[in-house]
């Protein structure tokens, strides 16, 4: 059993992460509060990967090694919650629940080191810029299993849509893979009143942004997964001037590798071909990608026992739908054997979605996350 005293702690570490949110590669002092508490409970603790980042090592007797990693950055929107602990940070929040990650990760070290009913070693990795940034694959550059070789590694997420109480695993896939991309549309500039003076690159944004979603309705089987989005629009000055550029932002996210190579391309013909006609130059930057999140089979089964040895067989998810959101976990997945799951969000009244103004991580989560952390700890790395 947990304490209940671990527990309330807990939630107060969590409403002090949630009262002061840090945006990817600026968790500073989130990253200096973990660390002095894995300091206070014993732990080898290793700071500056991937900037930010923290590992601490908790060490008993000969076995595996294993890592248990939780993500700490919030995002940039302003928060519309009124808890008392809502973000003192202007236009920064824990709208995915990172904080709550990060609180249940630390209770779960604090007790294994208490109780050590292990024989191995734990790696707890708290990782920073999840969010768009690749602090994943950063880490794994700095060598983080290098200076920390693991057996395995686990993560976990939060789920709204999933009742409190409940887990979700799959033995393959978990998320999408994602690919954020600029396009830059180049025209000629002139009086709006003129048209016919310049190559207006708004219209053809507009033809653009239309067309690329034939890609997912048209030109890929409905069996395969994927998802094209623009989602921001930046171009013009003035009223009444066609400007001489326009910049469209957005994803791509796929559930196969061959679907996600295929549609990439399909995009990029899009962009240099289909505008040339208008007299519009158009090319296309990759910004961010992540690799599929796709679980190793034996790693997911020591999930899906270990939920099954501590819940009724119906609230343990197998084999369940993927989400096309993305988890840049996957790189530590490419990098080391691993698994990803679920753990359920919601109470009484269901959770807001992530990336919510109004979201606010459910307390109610951080016992079932803490006993599970532990529990998969123990199963793992068992006493001799």
């Amino acid at each position: 059993m947990i304490p209940v005293s671990l527990i309330q702690e807990a939630i107060e570490w969590r409403r002090q992460f949630h009262l002061r949110p840090e945006l990817g590669y600026h968790e500073d002092e989130t990253s200096q509060r973990v660390a002095a508490l894995l300091r206070e409970f014993g732990l080898q603790v290793h700071t500056g990967l991937a900037g930010t980042g923290v590992v601490g090592t908790l060490e008993n007797g000969p076995g595996p090694a294993i890592g248990l990693r939780a993500d700490m950055d919030a995002l940039p929107i302003t928060e519309l919650g009124d808890a008392p602990w809502r973000s003192s940070q202007p236009g920064v929040m824990h709208a995915c629940g990172h904080d709550g990650h990060t609180a249940m990760l630390l209770a779960a070290a604090k007790h294994l080191s208490a109780t050590r009913r292990f024989s191995g070693t734990l790696h707890f990795v708290f990782q920073p810029a999840e969010e768009n940034l690749g602090g994943a694959r950063k880490m794994v550059a700095d060598g983080l299993f290098t200076l920390f070789p693991m057996d395995a590694i686990y993560g976990l997420h939060n789920w709204p849509g999933l009742p409190v109480g409940h887990v979700a695993v799959n033995s393959g896939p978990m998320m999408a893979s994602l690919d954020a991309f600029e396009i830059t549309l180049r025209g000629k500039s002139c009086h709006a009143a003129m048209p016919e003076n310049g190559a207006d690159p708004i219209v053809a944004a507009a033809q653009l942004i239309l067309a690329l979603q034939t890609i997912p309705a048209r030109r890929l089987s409905p069996l395969s997964s994927a998802v094209v989005s623009i989602t921001q629009i930046n171009g013009g000055e003035a009223i009444n001037v066609i400007p001489e550029s326009v910049v469209l932002r957005g994803t791509l996210r796929c559930l196969q590798a061959d679907v996600r190579s295929r549609v990439r391309g399909m995009i990029d013909d899009f962009v240099t071909t289909f505008t040339a006609p208008l007299g519009i130059d158009g090319s296309i930057d990759y910004l961010t990608d992540y690799p599929v999140t796709c679980n190793h089979a034996a790693a997911a089964q020591q999930v899906r026992d270990c939920a099954l040895a501590l819940l009724p067989t119906e609230q343990v998810h197998w084999e369940t739908s993927p989400s096309m959101a993305s988890e840049d976990f996957a790189c530590m997945l490419e990098a080391c054997p691993g698994a990803y799951f679920w753990i359920g969000a919601d109470g009484e009244v269901p959770s807001a979605p992530l990336h919510n103004a109004r979201y606010d991580f459910n307390d109610d989560v951080i016992p079932e996350g803490v006993t599970f952390w532990t529990a998969l700890a123990e199963k793992l790395l068992p006493l001799g």
